[in-house]
């Protein structure tokens, strides 16, 4: 007689037949859907909106949309962990040429 095997208990997976799980996170800049992206599902290069870097593949990050249901998924923006914290304290960005004057 072999021995018995061993089963692994696998978690049941939600009828959408995913894992992700999503919040909703109100801010002074409106209510926002967010969701963690881990690394390991992280498949291709995105530019975080927030420090206007690339998010390579292979690195977690979140993706957050507006949760008043007017967007659709154009709207989902992938950010950093931080940049997405730091939001709100970020004044506007200036786009300036690589040759200008930063002061002035």
């Amino acid at each position: 007689m072999s021995p018995r095997k061993n089963r692994r208990v696998t978690p049941q997976r939600p009828p959408g037949g995913s894992f992700r799980e999503q919040q909703t996170e109100e801010g002074p800049d409106g209510e926002w859907h967010v969701r963690q992206v881990p690394g390991a599902n992280a498949t291709k290069h995105y530019r975080c909106p927030g420090c206007d870097q690339l998010i390579p593949p292979g690195v977690a990050h979140l993706v957050a949309w507006p949760a008043d249901g007017l967007g659709d998924a154009d709207d989902r923006r992938h950010w950093h962990r931080p940049c997405w914290q730091a939001r709100t304290r970020r004044g506007p960005r200036v786009q300036r040429t690589r040759d200008a004057p930063r002061y002035g």
